[in-house]
């Protein structure tokens, strides 16, 4: 590979080229992401297809070319990949040759910081859960254990058996209280990690999900095939992805549907971290969403919109996918929610 190319392949900003037609003739890493797709797919593609609800600057794109006069906006807001984002944009018309003018863009995430700014609440978040849920459930696990073992105490010295099922329901709500603890103190076991398709995970949640809900909820699957297997437990990631999906099956009450989604992002930086990789999966239902209020609390323990809900299975699935240093974000509206979960491919095996 030419050395420039090496060095556009690794910049942060999205390259774009496009020919006198305004087809494109390359694309960088970075552009695959913003765009979410193959550089293989893209290419030879029309700017209106990259920008299908862009017009204005299709004619921008157009002008510069024609009167060879280069454009930038630093703030501008666009419709990509079905998501607005804000970027800084460049344009530049190239003219090595007059009979075949291009126009090279460049594209910054302005809103990028405050991604990683977010991303760094969220890591904060669930250092601050898993502190407050493992010294809550250990404070209240040691008097437990009192509670129970009187109760069986006095159970063996009554002989009244109507007196002995208000001991039994001690010692019953005791052991419920026991797993509810042990649930906020999450996984005790060492990780089993395994080669592992994220597809089979998601499956089995799938089928978990489908037969709970007896088809009333319609779940749509949209997976890439093409991300590469992963060292993880399956067990722990199919509890993180359960998690979240049954919350969303709660948020449609009735009818409605939720779309498993999977992607592979190059070049990815996660919490800080630049990953060659990164798999993405996207959690998506069209119920009631989130109250506003909430959406930044939801990863703390006890924090639920539901009266019957326990507020542990947001921080516990974070808090599994934090250990294979990834993390989950939510974004949502009235009609429509978002969890998704961000996990580094190739080196999950560390």
């Amino acid at each position: 590979m030419p050395v420039h190319k090496k060095i556009l392949e690794n910049l942060n900003e999205a390259i774009l080229l496009f020919d006198s037609a305004l087809n494109l003739s390359y694309i960088n890493t970075a552009g695959e992401v913003l765009f979410e797709d193959s550089a293989r797919h893209l290419l030879g593609k029309p700017a209106k297809y990259l920008f299908a609800s862009e017009t204005a600057l299709i004619n921008d794109l157009k002008y510069s070319i024609d009167q060879n006069e280069g454009f930038f906006d630093p703030e501008l807001t666009l419709m990509l990949a079905h998501k607005k984002i804000t970027l800084s944009l460049s344009a530049t018309p190239l003219l090595e040759t007059p009979q075949a003018p291009e126009v090279l863009l460049e594209l910054q995430q302005v809103d990028h910081h405050l991604r990683i700014s977010k991303e760094e609440q969220l890591l904060a978040q669930e250092n601050i859960s898993r502190m407050l849920m493992r010294g809550f459930a250990h404070e209240i696990k040691n008097p437990l254990g009192g509670l129970r073992g009187a109760a069986q105490l006095l159970e063996l010295e009554l002989q009244d058996n109507d007196l002995k099922e208000y001991t039994q329901i001690i010692i019953e709500e005791a052991d419920r209280m026991k797993v509810l603890m042990d649930k906020m103190l999450g996984p005790n076991k060492v990780p089993n990690k395994v080669a592992l398709n994220i597809h089979e995970a998601l499956e089995r949640v799938r089928q978990l999900v489908q037969a709970e809900t007896a088809d009333s909820i319609k779940i749509i699957r949209d997976y890439d095939p093409s991300i590469p297997e992963l060292m993880a437990d399956k067990n722990q990631l199919i509890q993180a992805f359960l998690n979240i999906v049954r919350n969303a099956t709660q948020a449609i009450q009735n009818t409605g549907e939720i779309i498993l989604r999977t992607r592979i992002y190059r070049q990815m930086s996660i919490a800080g971290k630049r990953h060659k990789l990164a798999a993405r999966i996207d959690i998506i239902d069209n119920g009631t969403g989130i109250k506003p209020e909430l959406i930044n609390q939801i990863f703390y323990p006890m924090i639920t919109g539901r009266h019957d809900g326990t507020g542990l299975g947001l921080p516990i699935s974070q808090s599994i996918i934090n250990q294979y240093n990834g993390i989950i974000e939510c974004t949502s509206t009235d009609k429509k929610t978002t969890f998704s979960i961000f996990l580094p491919v190739g080196n999950l095996n560390d």
